[in-house]
């Protein structure tokens, strides 16, 4: 059913919408810092929660959004070297639809993986390509011949089978992974520990760094990717809020990936957004066009003068449309859903415990002797 979006700024009536009945719910939330964007994501999700049987799953890079998940009986997941919380990227489901060879779309993951890890400006060559998707093939084989989980590949797996090849590039590729297998970073290297059946699960990863955090993306992408298979086999709905969104589509290969997500998720009943404090750089991404093309919901809250102008070519916004984004109070600006577009504000009464939930704002938030 329809949700609340603030109120019309104009008409005063509530504004209560359904980005399901859309043509494509995907959604986009734009803002500058304390301008109330973390603030409407958050809202969405405790509405979501309250009024729907559908899942939610938050990439949070900041950590902003654990108190809200913790009251709402949801999951935390902090991904980070220090962490016991393990997450296996190489995490399969087997139910994918007739059409879709779960292995192509694992494939196409562990390659970007690959890539980002590699770090090479012009991506993957041929050959690495090939021998990658080959140790991909090999090493599912026994755990689709008994899917029991302790038969789940794990990365140091997919090192084996690309030393087994002996040839100089799968080397190369084994070299770069080694790192993620046997050096620091081998927290990626461990068979899943954590419950990710959870009705909402927030994946913190402000944990892992400047080098972590994109690669973190990614696999927290594909753990997405793998909820929505199995929602959509029961036909539920998973939500997916991805805050910082602008750094998905800095690097070419999680930036395929993104807009890859956007364009299929419809079909598999996700609904992801993707909020950002940095609409300059969401912008200039060449894959932006996808992203906006398949996105009928935008959130527009106070812009800078730079990203005002930006917005007015993209979104062509009148003057008068500009004014409702130009020095706006926290929680009002513009909403555009379908064909419409409408100034709205949200003023949320502040004496509630939820207020005190979905609050980022420094002064406003409650230290209950947790280490933040």
């Amino acid at each position: 059913g329809a949700m609340y979006y603030g109120l019309n700024d104009l008409s005063n009536n509530m504004i209560l919408l359904d980005r399901k009945q859309s043509r494509c719910p995907n959604g986009l939330v734009f803002g500058t810092p304390g301008s109330g964007k973390s603030m409407s994501c958050k809202r969405e999700i405790t509405y979501v929660m309250l009024t729907t049987k559908d899942n939610v799953i938050i990439c949070d890079p900041e950590d902003e959004y654990s108190p809200l998940v913790n009251r709402l009986g949801g999951q935390v997941i902090r991904l980070s070297p220090n962490s016991r919380d393990y997450v296996n990227p190489l995490d399969i489901n087997l139910n994918y639809s007739e059409e879709e060879n779960p292995l192509t779309l694992k494939s196409d993951f562990v390659l970007s993986f690959c890539e980002l890890i590699m770090g090479s400006k012009t991506g993957l060559e041929a050959i690495e390509k090939t021998v990658i998707d080959r140790a991909v093939q090999m090493i599912y084989q026994p755990y689709f011949a008994d899917p029991r989980p302790e038969n789940m590949p794990v990365l140091g797996d997919l090192l084996d089978a690309l030393m087994a090849q002996g040839i100089p590039e799968a080397e190369r590729v084994a070299q770069a992974l080694d790192l993620y297998v046997n050096g620091s970073l081998n927290f990626f290297n461990h068979r899943t520990t954590v419950d990710i059946r959870n009705r909402l699960v927030c994946f913190d990863i402000k944990g892992l760094g400047k080098n972590l955090k994109k690669p973190g993306m990614l696999i927290v992408q594909d753990a997405v990717w793998n909820t929505v298979t199995i929602n959509r086999a029961i036909g539920r709905s998973t939500w997916y809020f991805v805050d910082e969104f602008h750094l998905l589509l800095k690097e070419e290969q999680t930036a395929a990936y993104s807009a890859e997500i956007w364009k299929r998720f419809r079909k598999w009943g996700g609904i992801p957004t993707g909020a950002t404090q940095n609409p300059k750089d969401l912008l200039s991404s060449p894959e932006i066009e996808n992203i906006l093309e398949n996105s009928d919901f935008i959130y527009l809250l106070n812009l800078s003068a730079g990203d005002r102008k930006l917005m007015t070519e993209r979104l062509n916004i009148s003057a008068e449309q500009l004014a409702y984004v130009t020095n706006a109070d926290p929680g009002s600006g513009l909403l555009f859903f379908q064909n419409v577009i409408l100034p709205f504000r949200d003023e949320f009464p502040k004496d509630t415990e939820l207020y005190k939930l979905l609050t980022t704002k420094p002064s406003e938030v409650a230290h209950d002797g947790e280490s933040r």
